[in-house]
């Protein structure tokens, strides 16, 4: 089953003839997560060709316009184009006033119903689980309250060993129960524990977006042993204190991050614009982790599913 991410922008604040702002997709078995919706998402969407249809969640990070402002139109071309299904947006507080003025000054009466979360960015809290993935909160470290989001496959059902169907002559009441995480008892009294019986048939995949924020050690154990994460590089650390001015990250620290925390595969992006070459952001993360990709818009990065078995 699909987990995979595609990046819609990769830009920072300002847009680029090649970048458009933050927005990435998380594609869970077929489901699309939007996460963040800077200028011209529906537009990156389209071109990517990318089922808006599919989006009934958008996560956003802070209320920075290069990581809001394509909402607006979003939702505008949702109502244009009928839309039934309620749409549920999860941001920070501030955020929830201006997006709702936002949404009546440039929409006619909504067909579907537009849900507004309010989320802590101060805690770490699954805010929300479905039988497909839970997310969860990272508190960021930016100018304005900024969260960050964790989104993991949810528990695969456990799965029975064949051979012991047989060698118990389990019926399917039992079987059942097995595999809803019961132990199983013999006619002796001797009891088999249920890890003895079942196993899961690949681990959970996981996705950790960090957008805007300083370096932060709290931050690595959050992300610890994911299998891919973004986190913004804004700059080289030769602008260290440009990046501690702004709330920002360089390229190096976004690799420790990477390093402390044992994930996967990291993905850099945000760059500041003037960067010519993001070859030299990659460069630098490289030299403390190898696993480091420079995330273009349109690039789709995937996580296969790891057997247990």
């Amino acid at each position: 089953m699909t987990f995979s991410v595609t990046i819609l922008g990769s830009s920072s604040a300002l847009p680029t003839s090649k970048r458009f702002p933050s927005a990435h997709v998380l594609n869970v078995h077929e489901r699309l997560f939007l996460i963040d919706c800077g200028e011209g998402t529906q537009i990156q969407l389209r071109r990517f060709k990318l089922p808006m249809n599919r989006i009934n969640h958008i996560f956003l990070t802070h209320s920075h316009g290069d990581h809001v402002l394509g909402i607006f139109g979003l939702i505008s071309t949702f109502n244009l184009l009928g839309r039934k299904s309620d749409l549920h947006v999860y941001g920070v507080a501030d955020f929830e006033d201006i997006f709702y003025k936002n949404i009546d000054y440039f929409t006619d009466q909504l067909s579907f119903k537009v849900i507004y979360h309010v989320v802590d960015p101060f805690k770490v809290e699954t805010i929300y689980s479905d039988k497909h993935v839970v997310v969860t909160t990272l508190p960021l470290r930016h100018r304005v309250p900024t969260v960050g989001y964790l989104l993991r496959e949810a528990p695969r059902p456990l799965n029975i060993r064949k051979e012991l169907i047989a060698k118990y002559n389990l019926s399917l009441a039992e079987i059942v129960k097995i595999k809803n995480g019961s132990d199983y008892t013999l006619n002796n009294g001797t009891v088999i524990p249920n890890a003895e019986l079942t196993y899961i048939s690949s681990l959970p995949r996981s996705y950790a977006y960090c957008s805007d924020t300083l370096y932060s050690e709290r931050l690595v154990g959050l992300v610890k042993n994911v299998d891919l994460l973004y986190h913004e590089a804004t700059f080289l650390h030769s602008d260290l204190r440009l990046a501690r001015l702004t709330g920002h990250s360089t390229a190096q620290q976004a690799a420790t991050v990477a390093l402390k925390a044992g994930v996967g595969k990291l993905l850099i992006g945000h760059f500041s614009s003037r960067y010519k070459n993001e070859k030299d952001l990659q460069r630098e993360a490289q030299e403390i982790f190898p696993a480091t990709e420079v995330v273009n818009d349109g690039l789709t990065f995937s996580v296969e599913p790891k057997s247990t078995y």
